[in-house]
């Protein structure tokens, strides 16, 4: 069915809920539905949910499930979601009021095209913050800049649902980097159209951040989700390359901070399997 569906996970963060959700309220072209997923709150998200949207207007679907993770509250929203268009917005993220009007209309005028993303503005506790050259969002093809790290803001993207069919869902066996995941798994197949303006407010610095939470772990999350891409068998030799030199070099540095660590037997598995990706490559 022809129309756009929100999609906004969440877990203990009524307060913030609120902002994003009046972002998408205030929209200048409006949703045509809203899917708060509720992943385990033990807080008043529940109630404050139907308190906020009482009397809005907006079709609100509110969806609790026990907490299981990021990847699987959007997965359950994806599942339920009505719409051809699907919009990702993280509870702790707003919008821009102009974001779902130019996102569609680029969308409109590329049928070709599977899936859209933004520019952010980042903010860290409130205040503006500068993004290094290396986290500028690209367009096209972006495979090379996915791999190197999670180059796709996840409340920027906008996506026609059937991609799913092509690509899978959110893998839920990550707890954080899903979306790393999914960006290697689309971008080698599908080009990403940027609409090149910050449509989107993008807001850091609190440690009930799933990347704060994982932020030890994350090198070696990246490093499992080259290696099942590689298992995978679909890419192209060009992007077969790329995955193992970026799997060389991902190893390479975490083995050695492992090895400073005195994790010594972590440290030389990851070596071990630096110098295979690097044999590989040399092949």
């Amino acid at each position: 069915m022809k129309g756009i569906s929100v999609v906004i996970p969440t877990y203990n963060r009524t307060k913030l809920l609120a902002r994003a959700l009046q972002s998408v309220f205030d929209q200048r072209l409006a949703c045509d539905e809203i899917i708060v997923v509720d992943d385990g709150s033990t807080d008043s998200t529940k109630e404050y949910v139907h308190r906020f949207v009482a009397g809005s207007g907006v079709k609100v679907h509110y969806l609790y499930q026990e907490n299981r993770g990021p990847a699987a509250a959007r997965n359950s929203g994806i599942r339920v979601a009505r719409y051809d268009t699907i919009a990702f917005l993280d509870s702790d993220d707003h919008w821009h009021k102009n974001k779902l009007k130019l996102q569609l209309a680029a969308l409109e005028e590329n049928p070709q095209i599977m899936i859209s993303h933004t520019r952010e503005k980042w903010l860290r506790r409130g205040k503006h913050l500068n993004q290094k050259k290396k986290h500028q969002p690209g367009n096209g093809d972006i495979f090379q800049h996915c791999l190197q790290l999670c180059a796709v803001g996840m409340s920027t993207v906008m996506l026609r649902k059937k991609l799913f069919d092509q690509v899978g869902l959110f893998n839920e066996k990550y707890r954080c980097c899903e979306d790393y995941d999914l960006w290697i798994r689309t971008s080698c197949k599908y080009p990403f159209l940027l609409v090149d303006e910050p449509l989107t407010i993008k807001e850091g610095g609190r440690d009930d951040q799933v990347s704060f939470q994982y932020r030890v772990g994350m090198d070696k999350l990246r490093i499992t989700s080259i290696q099942d891409l590689l298992q995978g068998k679909s890419l192209t030799p060009e992007q077969i390359e790329l995955s193992l030199l970026e799997l060389y070099r991902k190893c390479s540095v975490y083995g050695k901070g492992c090895l400073k660590h005195d994790k010594s037997e972590e440290g030389s598995r990851y070596l071990d399997i630096a110098e295979w990706a690097e044999k590989q490559v040399r092949q």
